[in-house]
């Protein structure tokens, strides 16, 4: 039961980052020829030369993909997934499209941002359901497994070449709208992953160590671990206190160092994700990749003795 619920909740979320990731293309980016990355981008330069639905050719370009993922890759949750999030994403982006035959805005600023945040959010959803929206995600796997480049360097030159052909097709001014479109794109997915709640690494360095963490736990409820420490001029062992938390309660550790010991030394830093007991949970860990040789290479292994 629990696993059917898990299901559905995964596939549900595939189906709305989907759908939002379409209505983003359909309402702000593609009437406004605004092109994102990856294979949208890709579909919509083709689509300005040959008379094919977006939609369809997302679909065209991706079937090599998954079949070379599926192939090379493994791990069948993940292409699954993937390619339920592509086929949706496809069909709403030729479905939905009649629906905004006029642009919402003809401001650059607001449809690059709007469209880039919309979009971006629905990515999230996907990412968080343990899929990919397919195109350069794939690639860049591929890219990695085959000449070992790193996956983020590989998006990146993978964005950068597609961003260089619509440049060309349609000018600069397109490009540079893009890549505006691209940061809030990224802001969002990051949003969504991490949460709306920002969270905070906190240390503390003071000669009462023992009183700030038992106010911090009495009064927070947030654990608090030891660290070992060693002052390089003085030469004197302490204790540091370490804690994490939510962005609001800050000022209440703050007042509760202030009041113990004024002379007290605090470090505080952004945590990009903290996960166990107060936060969110830890994720269910992704099927395990199975390694696939190509058939030419297996019958090879077989002939040897």
């Amino acid at each position: 039961m629990k696993a059917t619920l898990e299901i559905l909740r995964a596939y549900s979320m595939l189906t709305i980052g989907a759908v939002m990731l379409a209505l983003a293309n359909d309402i702000f980016l593609i009437p406004n020829q605004v092109f994102s990355g990856g294979a949208t981008g890709i579909a919509l330069v083709l689509n300005s030369l040959v008379d094919v639905p977006v939609g369809e050719l997302v679909l065209l370009l991706n079937i090599p993909l998954l079949a070379a993922g599926l192939f090379w890759l493994g791990g069948w949750r993940f292409l699954v997934r993937t390619a339920y999030t592509v086929i949706a994403y496809s069909i709403l982006l030729d479905v939905l499209r009649p629906l905004f035959t006029q642009p919402v805005t003809a401001d650059p600023l607001l449809y690059t941002l709007y469209g880039g945040l919309l979009g971006g959010a629905g990515v999230g959803l996907v990412f968080r359901a343990q899929g990919t929206t397919g195109g350069d995600d794939i690639v860049a796997q591929l890219l990695y497994r085959f000449r070992g480049i790193p996956v983020n360097s590989a998006l990146v030159i993978i964005n950068a070449g597609i961003l260089a052909l619509v440049g060309v097709r349609f000018g600069p001014e397109k490009a540079l709208y893009a890549l505006i479109s691209a940061f809030a794109s990224s802001r969002a997915v990051n949003a969504v992953l991490e949460g709306f709640r920002p969270t905070r690494l906190v240390y503390i360095i003071s000669s009462a160590p023992d009183v700030i963490a038992g106010r911090i736990q009495s009064t927070t409820g947030r654990g608090v671990t030891y660290l070992s420490g060693a002052g390089a001029y003085t030469g004197r062992d302490y204790r540091v206190i370490m804690t994490a938390l939510q962005q609001q309660e800050l000022p209440v550790i703050t007042n509760i160092v202030r009041e113990v010991d004024p002379a007290a030394f605090v470090i505080v830093s952004e945590a990009r994700e903290v996960m166990g007991f107060g936060f969110k949970p830890l994720p269910t860990p992704p099927a395990t990749p199975r390694l696939r040789l190509p058939l030419h290479v297996v019958r090879r292994i077989r002939r040897k003795p």
